[in-house]
């Protein structure tokens, strides 16, 4: 069987704005810009017949797909769809000493170093795992062919590449923006993607 999923990123939030470091331990809401994505996202892929939509449990993700939602698509709640933990970082104003400490775990995990992780938060492979029962549940799922997933950015870039079978250090080759889209085609146990990074809908934002 055939499927087409469409992974979005959140909408904006004030912290995405203030540069705060915002994990799946920051449950934030969106902005007014976030919401204005939201609408410029739902406008421009209204007439898709999503058969469900799938989020985190982050209030973030939830706002951003509230328009499909609303008019009666069906929404399950993954926690395997959260962002990375930023562990000891969540919620803090990105200073020197963070950003630093941020990059440094960033370039080893370039460097393949992928169980390393912030103080009290999550490796990349501590994250694919859980991704991975998500992504299974999903595709355990027989009368859904398309499928709407709202995520978050640094957890989206990780999942790109497990479900392409790019190495998961080479994260950072995905780009990622507020309502991005990748659009994949799952069929023969492979995934595709058929739509790169697509920022169309937020061109008259």
């Amino acid at each position: 069987m055939k499927k087409t999923f469409y992974f979005i990123r959140h909408g904006q939030t004030d912290l995405n704005l203030k540069g705060i470091v915002q994990g799946r331990g920051v449950n934030s809401p969106l902005n007014d810009n976030g919401m204005k994505q939201a609408q410029a996202f739902y406008d421009a892929y209204k007439d898709v017949p999503f058969d469900k939509v799938y989020a985190s449990t982050l209030l973030r993700t939830h706002q951003t797909v509230a328009p499909f939602t609303e008019k009666g698509i069906p929404m399950e709640i993954l926690e395997g769809l959260d962002e990375i933990s930023w562990g000891i970082y969540e919620g803090q104003e990105q200073t020197p000493d963070i950003l630093s400490g941020f990059e440094k775990v960033v370039n080893s995990w370039r460097n393949n170093e992928l169980d390393l992780a912030i103080d009290n938060g999550e490796s990349p492979n501590t994250l694919v795992a859980r991704q991975k029962e998500a992504v299974a549940h999903m595709l355990a799922q027989p009368d859904e062919e398309q499928v709407l997933v709202c995520m978050h950015g640094r957890a989206m870039r990780i999942l790109l590449c497990h479900l392409t079978e790019v190495p998961v250090c080479k994260m950072d080759d995905f780009p990622h923006t507020n309502t991005a889209l990748y659009k994949l085609e799952y069929q023969n146990n492979i995934f595709t993607i058929v739509d790169y990074y697509n920022t169309e809908h937020l061109a008259n934002l």
